[in-house]
């Protein structure tokens, strides 16, 4: 797992050093054990290493091939590389490294740009080929890895965070009025390729990208998600099905690493049905984590009392991890300047501190993110699946942040317009081309909804610590084979039936029978105190009144009333305009 960027001059310029630098020096906590540069001609490519697999300094990059005219940086883990290794070997290819950076490379030399439809795994590539002179990026199927970019006149840079294309210099700053629409609708949400800022795009989850010497590029999908073949199951060959894909997933994201892989486990089912599925197929030596916060009157502040229960009842070697109120305050602005876009989930800053304990004891760990999403377990689900009506007309009353209106009487003229989003969402159903509205609706989570608010965040924050994690319920063999799953089968029982049905004999019933919950940082939902005091500062300060986004009556209406002012998600809309605000002073000012 690492960080890479690169410098392509079109304009007939050699690259300079000092830009490369800069950029590299904004990704060396994604990679902090290497750093390695390669310069040629117009181009040049820079790498930070997090050594996870192959730890020798044979897998260092960028990975360079005189002979094939091929250099190549990559972030991810390729877990079919020895399959591929072998594929590849029998076509007369040598390897002199035992990692998966050096099978993506002569991948690409032997099948063409057609190699990212072998790759199972999760990656961001940028691979340049000297003899066509072009550069081609690729991205995995469902975003797990960043890819962002900067293009104009005058050069093509990418990076895996905006901060280190802000920091080469020359970026268009101002913000994207559709992008800020779906930031403030979707929960934070802006589907690729646009960002907040105008400079800066990111490629599609499932793509590649080529871009020549003339600076036209060429994008196109090498995958899209559709059910796997074989036709409608019986409940219990659903099922079986399941748990095979699911344990396949699972002991691929464990044995594919030169480290020791642990767990983040939160209490809830997804994290303990990891636990259990790993310590049944292959360990008894099992690394687990958990984090906690300080109690709210209105809500508890950690689930270690059902975490407790699956470490008591498979022996793994747990730490949890209290973390005092205060501590959230004062570490927020450090998670802030880790976020390569604005994120306003409240467990952002959860992950960034639960990330930074853990990567005292581990390099890599496996998560949860994903089975929601693919499963069905949050509460809106069967409010869509039983309302009436089609569309984004159907979808908005249960997942948007704000209608259309109240965002119009939130922002300034400048950022006004048709409903984006609305447009968006009726698109993306529409193209989801699944049975029934549900399906539709997690076909459009799962592809496009969770890549930039739950995965983004989970890359960000443990990438900020040089910890790798791996989400198996996002293994796209997994999701095809259960996309196409009856609806009514995924929400039955309160949501993820079939999880619990796989879990009941190796999960406690406690925790698999208990309502969904999600990782509580009360101090960030019940706005009062510090927090209130700090929001309030901050969206009064000089920068935040001449940007000019926010209307200021809409602003202090939320300030009379901040802890009844939630999102249908049950977000703070107030944590909402303030997080945004601290991003782009801490993160963009002074870069434009």
């Amino acid at each position: 797992m690492c960080g890479i960027c690169g410098d392509w001059r079109l304009d007939g310029r050699a690259p300079e050093t000092a830009t490369l630098s800069r950029m590299l020096s904004k990704l060396e906590r994604r990679g902090p054990d290497h750093e390695g540069r390669h310069v040629e001609q117009a181009i040049a490519l820079g790498h930070r290493r997090l050594s996870v697999i192959d730890l020798s300094p044979a897998s260092n990059q960028p990975w360079v091939e005189a002979t094939l005219g091929l250099t190549l940086v990559f972030n991810g883990a390729i877990y079919n590389y020895k399959e591929l290794r072998a594929e590849l070997q029998a076509l007369g290819y040598a390897f002199r490294s035992q990692g998966d950076t050096e099978v993506v490379l002569k991948a690409y030399a032997a099948w063409g740009e057609d190699f990212v439809k072998r790759l199972h795994g999760m990656f961001a590539i940028a691979l340049w080929d000297s003899t066509r002179q072009q550069l081609v990026l690729a991205r995995d199927r469902f975003g797990i890895k960043p890819l962002y970019y900067n293009q104009t006149r005058d050069w093509f840079r990418f990076a895996s965070n905006t901060q280190a294309l802000l920091a080469a210099g020359g970026v268009d700053t101002g913000i994207d009025p559709v992008a800020l629409h779906h930031h403030f609708t979707l929960h934070a949400v802006v589907p690729a390729p646009r960002t907040l800022l105008k400079g800066v795009r990111k490629l599609q989850p499932g793509h590649i990208m080529v871009v020549s010497a003339d600076g036209r590029d060429r994008v196109q999908p090498y995958w899209q998600l559709a059910s796997a073949a074989g036709g409608p199951r019986s409940e219990g060959e659903w099922l079986e099905a399941t748990r095979a894909a699911l344990v396949k997933a699972v002991r691929r994201r464990r044995i594919v690493a030169d480290v020791p892989v642990g767990v983040l486990l939160s209490g809830g089912l997804d994290s303990s049905l990891l636990v259990a599925l790993l310590a049944e197929h292959g360990g008894n030596d099992l690394l687990t984590f958990s984090v906690g916060f300080e109690d709210h009157p209105d809500e508890s502040g950690s689930e270690f009392e059902f975490s407790d229960q699956v470490v008591e009842r498979y022996g793994t070697q747990h730490r949890k991890f209290q973390v005092a109120n205060h501590e959230v305050l004062d570490r927020l602005p450090e998670a802030i300047d880790q976020m390569a876009e604005p994120m306003v989930g409240q467990d952002a800053v959860a992950f960034y501190l639960l990330s930074e304990c853990v990567s005292k004891y581990a390099k890599v760990v496996q998560s949860g993110q994903g089975a929601d999403e693919v499963f069905g377990g949050y509460f809106w689900y069967p409010q869509m699946h039983h309302a009436e009506g089609s569309g984004a007309a159907r979808f908005a009353p249960f997942y948007f942040d704000r209608d259309h209106d109240e965002y119009l009487s939130m922002v300034d003229d400048r950022y006004g317009g048709p409903d984006y989003t609305s447009a968006l969402v009726e698109e993306r159903l529409e193209a989801a081309g699944a049975d029934s509205y549900l399906n539709q609706v997690l076909h459009f989570d799962v592809t496009t909804l969770i890549v930039d608010d739950p995965v983004k965040r989970v890359d960000n924050m443990t990438m900020a610590w040089g910890l790798e994690a791996r989400v198996p319920f996002l293994d796209h063999e997994l999701v095809e084979t259960v996309i196409g799953m009856p609806a009514e089968m995924k929400i039955r029982d309160h949501g993820k039936y079939p999880l619990k049905q796989i879990a009941r004999g190796l999960v406690p019933e406690a925790i698999i029978d208990r309502p969904k919950a999600y990782f509580p940082v009360p101090a960030l939902k019940f706005v009062r105190g510090q927090f209130l005091d700090f929001m309030r500062d901050l969206l009064g300060s000089q920068a935040a009144r001449e940007r000019g986004l926010y209307r200021e009556d809409y602003v202090r209406s939320l300030l009379a009333d901040p802890e009844h002012q939630l999102t249908r998600l049950q977000g703070s809309k107030l944590w909402h305009l303030a997080a945004l605000e601290l991003w782009l002073q801490r993160n963009v000012d002074g870069h434009g």
